[in-house]
Parts: structure tokens; C-alpha cells; sequence
């Protein structure tokens, strides 16, 4: 068991869950205060002072244990060194402190997830360490290599160093600069100047403050001396000389130092090498003229000797020549090798013989060869000349002529590319033959463009020719190709007639719409046929209606022939407006037609029916204005009736005058403004029926006495009325059994009230009148004037009436 006093457990344990609880929540405090870079001794100080950086941080926190702290150091924005520490401060030492160290330095300390930077301090070290130099040799030969080596190894950093020459006049000379590199660096030197110097060094380094430049280093006298190993050569028996003669080069050094090489060459080729000393014999040659040079070396050093030779040619290179220049299969053709004799005095023609090869294989032992020419002849070929002299003999060959047989370009084809051509367009021609070594030369010719002219020199090409447009189909006719690959020959000629083979498009003419019938004779209902026509272009022609009305096409159609029609069956009242037409074919010129407007007649039965209908009406008209007529002329004539008075009995004097001013009232009452009538007539013009119910009385009845009646004055009050005399007619009514009624002594009266036209008028007129008022003052006058005398039984004839 743990043998730890209980207390102390207890508080660990509380310690650690109250650490854990505040690490859980995330919330430990802390704050860094400040931040401090202190540089020991203050700068500047001299190269080779220590130096010491001591950064201090302060950190405030809620008693956070083991924080640590990350302290970055900087020189010049350059991290130098860096530590993570618990403790509030870090230590730099320079130790000692070169320039290098100089510059601006600053601390960062980061806490967690803080940091913070200290102010920047400057450190500035004066003074750079003296260089010392070393020589592997302070007495060389001119232009022998030696190593020489600078270091200042208590300085940091990466140094430029300098080595330089003081020569005996005083003048400085820079021998070389090395790249950067550390305190120390080493080289190979090269002096070529002959005599003693001196030879030092000094670096310098680069700053962010600028460039600083050390002293110069000790300074070591070299002595450079001469190398005797310049060559000596001769050439035997001379410099110039002619070809076939042997020339013997000797090339050596006068006392040498050891290990010395000589060489021998000739136009950057080696002839010979040899130590100390060479000689080297060769043959003279048409192509050895040039520089000789002899070369002694020794180590890297190097001494020349230079001679110039000149070889004289006896005679020429041969010269292979070939004829005709252009050989086309069947011809024949030469081939000649000939030389020209420079000295004759030691070569003669006569003693030059010739050979002629074919890649290598000898085909002629003289300086011509004739053969005919074919494919098998295609080859490489050279020749050579064989001559001797009086001492020696030799070769010479000729370069390589390459004899290629030619074909002869067959007769052209003319064509039209892509094998349509649309009149009145661009188009194309191409110029072929299939036979031909190239290259070959096309030239087009039409009376109406300038020649033009194509070479065809690769395989591949083609000839194509662009062309003006042309109308007619004839002009196709007039082109003409000349093909031809030799200068000698004649061209090859083809016609244009070969372009009437292909297929020529001959864009529509402007199409004319037509119609059937025609644009002032449609009516409705009828079927209309629209015909688009072109006078030319090449078929299939195809062929659009349109409608002025309507946004899309009638009907598309194609046709094998310069016209096509569109049929519209029962032309209704929408089919008025414009119409058009395009026609297009393979050309693809869409070309449109004028527009033709058409109105639409109605139809002829409707037409009928409208004359039906209005004559219909006529007639009705008629008809209403004769019933009117009729009915007008049948009231005046029942007005005419008037006069025959309707049988009524009466039984007093008292009763017939009652009975008389009853029925003229009634008559009144019955038919206004119509008093003169019989009071037993039809009411006002009453209905026939009632005109056919009245009972009349027999012919043979006794005929009535009539008394006059004498009206009285009218009132002045009253409605004005005509005066007139009325005559009263009695009659004697027979009873329903036929046998006469009689009243008051048996006798009847007719009375009739006879008034004059005026009043008929009146009446007629008044329909719509104050009628009773006029009927009762009518009564009045006839209550005050009548005087009704008591009829006979006898047969009465009546008076005259009297006229009003």
C-alpha cells in the first residue's frame, strides 16, 4: 500500500482535477508582458570581441505550471538560432564575433499560442581578419600552371577572394575572382609574362549593411621563366611542289626538358606525334596544299611552328559530264570524262587513261559511254584518270554525277474540283498528270484571264487552279492546260471540252408565280392552282409557296421540270392576301418571285341566295303595300254603301224618333266621325260578318215614305257641322213569321241621315276623335228640327235628297 499520508493524496488529487478541469474548459490565462534583446558589450566592437545576446521574456499567468517558452533569434530577418526553454531568458555568444555577425537582430518568444518581439538591436563588428596566401611554385615557366590558395579562417561566412599581380612597374593586374565560398579557397594560376612580381591576395563579404573589403595578404614574389621548346621544321624538298613528288616534313625541339611531345598537323588532323622529334614523308596530292603546323608540349605548355605548302596540280580533276541534261526514257544519252593538262612538259594527254564507274563497278575503260536511256540506267556515276609521269604515277577521280532517267509527263486531265460547278460561281480547275517526273510546270490559259502557272514539286501536289465565275456553259470550252517537266519538249495540251463531263449546276432564273383561274376570278369554293415556273436552271428545281397571312411555307415540292403547281382546294375568304414563290436547286440560290394578290368573290349560290332573298322581300313589300291598297280601297267602298239603311221597327212616333237618335248614337258610339251612314249599317266599318248578318228587307216590299228633316242651328259652343238636309226613311219590317209588324197604325220608317262629303271625310278622318261629343250635338240639332210625319200603309216614294 502507499505508505503517502492520506492529505497529501487527497490534495494531488485535487490539484490534478483542477488542472485537468481548467485544460478541459480551455481557459488557462496568461499574457506575455514583455519581451527584452540586450547585446553584451554594446556595439560596435571590434573583430574578434565576444559578444553575448540575452533575450528576457516576462510572462504573466493564472499560476499555469512548467510553461515553456520558443525563443527565436534573427539576424536580418535570418533565423540564427533558436531554443524552447521553461527558464524566462535565452543566451547567444559570438565568440568571438567577425563582421559577418554584424547586422539587426531581434528576439520572438511564442507562448502556446502568443508570441511577441522584442525591439531590434543593431551589432556592428569593425575590422576583417588579414588573408594569408600560399604558392605551390614562386617560380614557374610562362604559361605553366601553379596552385595558389587564400584563407582567413577565423572569419565567418562565404568570401569573395581576389588574387592580383604588381608588376615591377608599379601597375596592378587582377589575375582572377572566385566565386563565394568559406573562409578559405584554393585555384590554379597562370603567368605569362617573362620576370619577376608579385603575387598577392584579399577577400571581401557581403553585407546586408553593403560589402566589406579585407587587407591585402602577403605578399609572394614569383619569377616566370622562359620554356625553350619552341619547334623547329623543315620541309623537304620544298614548299612548293607537284603532285606525285614525296615531301618530307622534319619538326624537333633543341634541347628539351623532359617529357616533351612533338605533333604534326595539317588542317586540325593529326599526321604524326613523336617525343622530342618527328618526320613524316608523304606523297604530294591535289588536296595537300595548306598549313603545316608542328606543335612541342610540355605539360600545358604549348610552343607552335608554321609552314605553308602548295601542291601544283599536272592536271585537272576529271569532270564527269552527262548529255542531254534532261534524259527521258528512250533517249539516248552520253556521258564524257575529260581532264585539262596544266604541265605538259611532264604529262601528256595521251598518257592519261580513263575509266567509267557505276556505284564502284567499272562499265567503261575509256572516256565515253553511250547507252539508251531507261530505268535500269538510274544510278551514281564517276570516273577516273590514270596518269604517269617520268618518276611516279597516280589517280585522280571525278565527283559523283547521279543519272536519273526521266519520265515524260502524259497528256493532263482537266477536272473540276470536287466535281460540281454552279454557274455564276468560283470555282476551281485541277491540272493532273498521271505520268511525269517531276517537277512539272501547269499553266492555265482562258481568253478571259491571264496565263497562270503552277510547278508541282513534291509528291503530293496538286495543280488547282482558281477561276472567275463563268455564265455559260459553253465558255467551259475555251480553258486550256499545258503541262510539261523538260525545257526540251513540247508541252502536253488538254482542252476544256473535258469539263463539260462534269456536273454543272446552273443556278434557277427568278421564278413567275401564275395562277389558275385567275386573280380576279376566284370565288369561294372553287380550287385554286398556283404555278411557280423558271425559265432555266438545272433540275431538280425545287419549289416554296407562301402566304402573306401566314408565317410558315404552304407546301414545298420538288419537280424534275422547270415548273411546279400547288393546288388549294375550296378557297374560303382567309385565302385572300398575297403569294409568292422561291425556287432553288443544287446551287443553293434561293431566289424569289413577285407577289401576286388575289381577292376572293363570294360564292355564285350564295349570290343566288342574297337575289333570292332581297327579291323575297320585294316581294313581301308588295304584297304588305297591296293588302294596304286593298283594304283602303274596300273601306271607301263600304263608305259608298252607306245609303242603304238597315231595317228596324218602330211601334210610335215617339219610339221611331227614340229609336232613330238611339241608333245614330249607337252609330256614333260604334263608328266615330262617321255620321251620315246607316244606323243599321256595320259599326265604323265593322267586321264583314256582321256587314253579312244585317237582315235587308225584300225587294217587293211597299217602298218607305221619307219625310225632310230641317236641322236645327248649330251651336256656336259646339264642334262646327255642315248643314244639310237628311231624309228619314219608314219602312214596314216584317216580323219573324213574315208577316208586317205594325206599330202605331202598322207603319215602319227608314231614316237615313245623308251628310255630304265633307262630312264623309270627317268622318274618315276623326277615328281617333272626340266622336260622341260630335255624334250628341248631330242629335240635338236633329231633336230640335226633325219633324217625323206618320207614314202611309201604302207604298211611299221617297223625295229626292237634298243636297248639302
Amino acid at each position: 500500500m502507499d505508505s503517502r499520508p492520506p492529505n497529501l493524496m487527497l490534495l494531488l488529487l485535487l490539484t490534478s482535477l483542477l488542472h485537468s478541469w481548467q485544460c478541459t474548459r480551455g481557459q488557462l490565462s496568461y499574457t506575455i508582458d514583455t519581451v527584452g534583446l540586450t547585446i553584451l558589450p554594446r556595439s560596435p566592437v571590434q573583430s574578434g570581441t565576444p559578444v553575448t545576446l540575452r533575450c528576457q521574456v516576462r510572462v504573466s499567468h493564472d499560476r499555469i505550471p512548467h510553461l515553456t517558452q520558443s525563443f527565436l533569434l534573427r539576424r536580418d530577418d535570418v533565423v540564427i538560432n533558436s531554443s524552447t526553454t521553461t527558464a524566462d531568458s535565452f543566451m547567444y555568444e559570438l565568440n568571438p564575433a567577425r563582421a559577418a555577425d554584424s547586422g539587426i537582430y531581434e528576439c520572438q518568444v511564442a507562448v502556446k499560442n502568443k508570441s511577441r518581439t522584442s525591439l531590434r538591436q543593431k551589432l556592428d563588428v569593425k575590422g576583417l581578419q588579414t588573408p594569408i596566401l600560399y604558392l605551390s611554385n614562386t617560380s614557374p615557366y610562362a604559361d605553366e600552371e601553379f596552385t595558389a590558395s587564400c584563407s582567413a579562417p577565423e572569419e565567418k561566412g562565404s568570401l569573395i577572394f581576389h588574387f592580383s599581380q604588381r608588376l615591377r612597374n608599379g601597375n596592378v593586374q587582377s589575375i582572377k575572382k572566385l566565386a563565394p565560398t568559406g573562409n578559405s579557397a584554393e585555384t590554379t594560376l597562370i603567368l605569362r609574362g617573362i620576370g619577376d612580381s608579385l603575387l598577392y591576395c584579399d577577400y571581401e563579404v557581403n553585407l546586408v549593411s553593403g560589402v566589406r573589403r579585407s587587407n591585402s595578404s602577403n605578399s609572394i614574389t614569383m619569377i616566370v621563366r622562359e620554356l625553350y621548346i619552341i619547334p623547329i621544321m623543315n620541309v623537304l624538298p620544298s614548299t612548293d611542289v607537284y603532285e606525285g613528288e614525296v615531301i618530307e616534313v622534319v619538326c624537333k625541339v633543341i634541347n628539351p626538358p623532359q617529357n616533351v611531345d612533338v605533333f604534326l598537323t595539317r588542317d586540325r588532323t593529326i599526321l604524326k606525334q613523336a617525343p622530342v622529334g618527328l618526320s613524316h614523308r608523304f606523297t604530294a596530292q591535289e588536296g595537300d596544299s595548306g598549313e603545316l603546323v608542328c606543335k612541342a608540349e610540355w605539360g600545358n605548355v604549348q610552343k607552335q611552328t608554321y609552314k605553308t605548302i602548295r601542291v601544283k596540280e599536272l592536271f585537272s580533276k576529271p569532270q564527269l559530264t552527262v548529255k542531254p541534261v534532261d534524259i527521258f526514257e528512250g533517249d539516248r544519252f552520253q556521258l564524257t570524262c575529260s581532264v585539262s593538262v596544266y604541265v605538259p612538259e611532264k604529262i601528256t594527254n595521251a598518257s592519261i587513261r580513263f575509266s567509267i564507274y557505276k556505284h564502284t563497278v567499272k562499265i567503261a575503260s575509256s572516256d565515253t559511254y553511250r547507252t539508251v536511256a531507261q530505268p535500269s540506267v538510274n544510278g551514281n556515276y564517276t570516273c577516273k584518270a590514270h596518269a604517269s609521269s617520268l618518276t611516279h604515277s597516280f589517280i585522280k577521280e571525278s565527283q559523283t554525277v547521279v543519272v536519273k532517267v526521266k519520265v515524260p509527263v502524259s497528256t493532263p486531265m482537266l477536272s473540276v474540283v470536287g466535281r460540281t460547278l454552279v454557274l455564276g460561281k468560283r470555282f476551281r480547275l485541277l491540272c493532273h498528270s498521271d505520268n511525269g517526273t517531276l517537277p512539272i510546270t501547269y499553266t492555265l490559259r482562258h481568253p478571259e484571264m491571264l496565263p497562270e502557272v503552277l510547278v508541282v514539286n513534291m509528291p503530293g501536289e496538286r495543280a488547282i487552279f482558281n477561276c472567275p465565275p463563268i455564265y455559260k456553259t459553253s465558255e467551259l470550252k475555251n480553258f486550256l492546260c499545258h503541262a510539261k517537266n523538260s525545257h526540251s519538249r513540247h508541252p502536253e495540251v488538254v482542252l476544256g471540252l473535258q469539263l463539260l463531263r462534269s456536273d454543272i449546276i446552273e443556278p434557277v432564273s427568278k421564278p413567275v408565280l401564275t395562277m389558275l383561274p385567275g386573280p380576279g376570278d376566284i370565288s369561294e369554293g372553287q380550287d385554286l392552282t398556283v404555278f411557280c415556273s423558271v425559265q432555266r436552271g438545272t433540275l431538280p428545281v425545287s419549289f416554296t409557296w407562301y402566304h402573306t397571312e401566314t408565317e410558315s411555307a404552304l407546301a414545298s415540292k420538288t419537280f424534275n421540270k422547270l415548273e411546279g403547281s400547288h393546288n388549294i382546294s375550296n378557297v374560303q375568304g382567309e385565302h385572300r392576301g398575297g403569294y409568292y414563290c422561291e425556287s432553288t436547286n443544287q446551287a443553293n440560290e434561293t431566289k424569289q418571285s413577285l407577289t401576286i394578290t388575289i381577292k376572293v368573290k363570294i360564292a355564285v349560290w350564295k349570290k343566288g341566295l342574297i337575289v333570292g332573298v332581297i327579291i323575297i322581300c320585294i316581294l313581301l313589300i308588295l304584297a304588305l303595300i297591296f293588302i294596304l291598297v286593298f283594304k283602303r280601297r274596300l273601306l271607301l267602298f263600304k263608305r259608298r254603301r252607306t245609303g242603304e239603311l238597315s231595317v228596324k221597327s218602330a211601334s210610335t212616333k215617339a219610339e221611331r224618333l227614340s229609336l232613330t237618335q238611339v241608333e245614330v248614337n249607337d252609330t256614333a258610339n260604334v263608328t266615330p266621325g262617321m255620321i251620315g251612314k246607316s244606323v243599321w249599317s256595320e259599326h265604323a266599318s265593322g267586321s264583314e260578318s256582321e256587314d253579312q248578318s244585317i237582315v235587308t228587307a225584300p225587294e217587293k216590299l211597299p217602298e218607305p215614305r221619307y219625310t225632310e228633316v230641317q236641322p236645327r242651328q248649330t251651336d256656336p259652343d259646339r264642334a262646327p257641322v255642315k248643314k244639310c238636309t237628311d231624309t228619314v226613311y219608314s219602312e214596314v219590317r216584317k216580323s219573324k213569321q213574315g208577316a208586317p209588324e205594325q206599330a202605331d197604325g202598322g207603319s215602319l220608317e227608314y231614316a237615313e241621315l245623308n251628310h255630304d262629303t265633307h262630312h264623309r271625310h270627317s268622318a274618315d278622318q276623326g277615328n281617333h276623335g272626340d266622336h260622341p261629343t260630335v255624334q250628341d250635338d248631330y242629335l240635338d240639332e236633329i231633336d230640335d228640327s226633325v219633324q217625323i210625319p206618320i207614314a202611309d200603309h201604302g207604298e211611299g216614294i221617297p223625295d229626292p235628297m237634298p243636297e248639302c
